[in-house]
């Protein structure tokens, strides 16, 4: 083989290899399953953006036994919520159903960043992007989850 055909062929496997890495990238990219037990007890701030819908501001939530048992809008938007429709108020485990309800549905776009626990931060759904004001985008801070101390063979039990 030549120079100039050696060259050429770790060239074109260079190329290959860059390729190939781009593809493995971008199915990486792919929605990931997080697996989270919503807790029985816990407190976040929602700031609910983007869309033509009613769940539209701040609030901060508080969920006992599993249902929002306090809500308090943080601006006039999520106060006006609160007041017409407090039952709509939504846990996180609520958000997350609307997740897999897009998912399952094909929407455009679902997709949603974790913290390091498993609780969702953030939650992006467009169920069409050619669609106007059908987005819906939530940022989930501040969240406190239950936690109890039991000393039971000298562990640390978190809930």
């Amino acid at each position: 083989m030549t120079r100039m055909g050696a060259g050429l062929l770790a060239t074109a496997g260079l190329i290959c290899a860059v390729a190939s890495c781009g593809a493995e990238t971008s199915s990486a990219s792919a929605p990931k399953e997080v697996t989270w037990e919503e807790p029985a007890e816990y407190t976040y701030t929602l700031t609910s953006s983007e869309g033509e819908r009613s769940l539209i501001g701040r609030f901060r939530i508080t969920v006992r036994d599993g249902k929002v048992t306090e809500a308090v809008g943080l601006d006039d938007s999520a106060r006006g919520f609160v007041e017409r429709t407090p039952d709509q108020v939504p846990t996180l485990g609520a958000l997350l159903g609307e997740l897999k309800q897009a998912r399952s549905d094909n929407a455009d776009i679902a997709e949603a960043e974790y913290a390091a626990d498993g609780h969702p931060e953030r939650i992006f759904l467009d169920w069409d992007e050619n669609a106007v004001d059908d987005e819906e985008r939530y940022v989930v801070e501040s969240y406190e989850g239950e936690v109890s101390l039991r000393r039971s063979s000298g562990k640390v039990v978190m809930r």
